[in-house]
């Protein structure tokens, strides 16, 4: 996984926190009936209802706690209705989601681990609170298409790479690595919201959970790359977690299709793909051993645009400003990255390990330019003009 964070608890667990302690009801009677204040800190997830009309929903965040924290809405199974990432101490974010009726879980995770002090909540009332502009049900269905089309066209070149680490071609395997990780990346919101294939299949040495054993419990892509680029050879192991892989993916595959998708899911995972790129990928932590980050960093841009672009034209129609921010900013980054090209294929990228920190910080800047006006698309799509 591109960045340090523990696999989700199960449905069971889930269904076992009906409280948690430290997680309390704040009712201090602000905001709109949509809005729901929630006060993270080290040691408590407060809320200010427990109860909101079904529709969209706008969580108003604040960070008192001396930890970077995130916040997440989950259904009961614990998959992801949405999230915002790197809160800092003493910052404010907002998360915009669209609920339907239901039992739901709010999360702090002081730290970004763990399964997070928890807060259950309902979204009360029949269905969704308005009637949504039919633009944004295409922008759901062709976008849906798109993430399935991404997962289909990634099991072949997923199978290359491991049919390579079968066979123990070393060259081949590296060769074919980071092309199997695209479709994947350019998707990963909607991968993450499943709660547990994400842990089996990108997650790094230190996103294991806690008790869990290198040697024995790390699967997926990272655990390849580290033998192929660090142990430069390929074991029996290393063969085995390469059919492991193959299944996995195909889970994910098959399961696609049923992932909950809503215009306010796709904007808010255009700026977690974003947040992908600025803990992970500007960093060099994601492809530790291999370093090509920027190919995850492409296709993560490519994603939050692709989901951008779908929701564009109520977006631009709703805030004409921010539109334009967005494609200004869209537009720069893409310019960023053209610079680190080492080749003609769209594809081919310098060695991250060979950016300097001059450049570094200057595709980080650009990643956080994007970022802050992105953060503001989920609402732009679900407010009138």
């Amino acid at each position: 996984m591109h960045r340090a964070r523990l696999p989700l608890a199960t449905a069971t667990a889930a269904a076992a926190l009906v409280a948690v302690t430290g997680c309390t009801e704040k009712s201090d009677g602000k905001g709109g009936d949509g809005t729901v204040k929630v006060t993270a800190s080290d040691e408590k997830c407060e809320v200010s209802k427990k109860q909101f009309p079904a529709g969209h929903v706008e969580l108003d965040i604040e960070n008192k706690g001396s930890k970077v924290t995130e916040v997440y809405v989950l259904f009961p199974d614990d998959r992801i209705v949405g999230e915002r990432e790197n809160i800092g101490p003493d910052m404010k974010q907002t998360l915009t989601v669209e609920v339907k009726a239901g039992d739901y879980r709010i999360a702090c995770k002081p730290g970004m681990k763990g399964e997070g002090i928890r807060q259950n909540v309902r979204a009360t009332g029949g269905g969704t609170a308005k009637k949504r502009d039919p633009r944004l049900d295409k922008a759901v269905a062709e976008y849906r298409a798109y993430v399935q089309a991404q997962a289909d066209e990634t099991l072949p070149k997923v199978k290359a790479f491991t049919d390579a680490v079968r066979k123990g071609d070393l060259e081949a395997a590296k060769k074919a690595y980071a092309p199997s990780r695209i479709g994947w990346e350019r998707t990963e919101p909607v991968a993450e919201s499943f709660g547990n294939i994400d842990p089996k299949v990108d997650v790094r040495k230190d996103g294991l959970a806690e008790g869990q054993d290198p040697e024995k419990d790390w699967t997926g892509w990272h655990r390849l790359e580290r033998a192929l680029w660090q142990g430069k050879k390929i074991g029996q192991r290393e063969k085995d977690l390469a059919t492991r892989l193959d299944k996995d993916l195909a889970d994910w595959r098959k399961r696609v299709g049923k992932a909950a998708i809503t215009p306010s899911s796709m904007a808010n995972g255009a700026k977690e793909l974003l947040d992908e790129v600025a803990t992970g990928k500007v960093t060099g932590e994601e492809e530790r051993y291999s370093h090509t980050d920027l190919v995850d960093f492409k296709a993560n841009v490519e994603g939050a645009e692709k989901a951008y672009a779908l929701l564009k034209p109520v977006a631009s129609e709703n805030r004409p400003a921010l539109a334009k921010e967005l494609d200004k900013q869209f537009a720069a980054l893409d310019k960023l990255l053209d610079k680190h090209r080492a080749g003609t294929d769209s594809y081919t990228f310098t060695s991250y390990d060979k950016v300097g920190k001059a450049d570094r910080k200057e595709l980080q800047d650009g990643v956080n330019a994007l970022a802050e006006p992105l953060s503001k698309l989920a609402a732009a799509v679900v407010t009138s003009k």
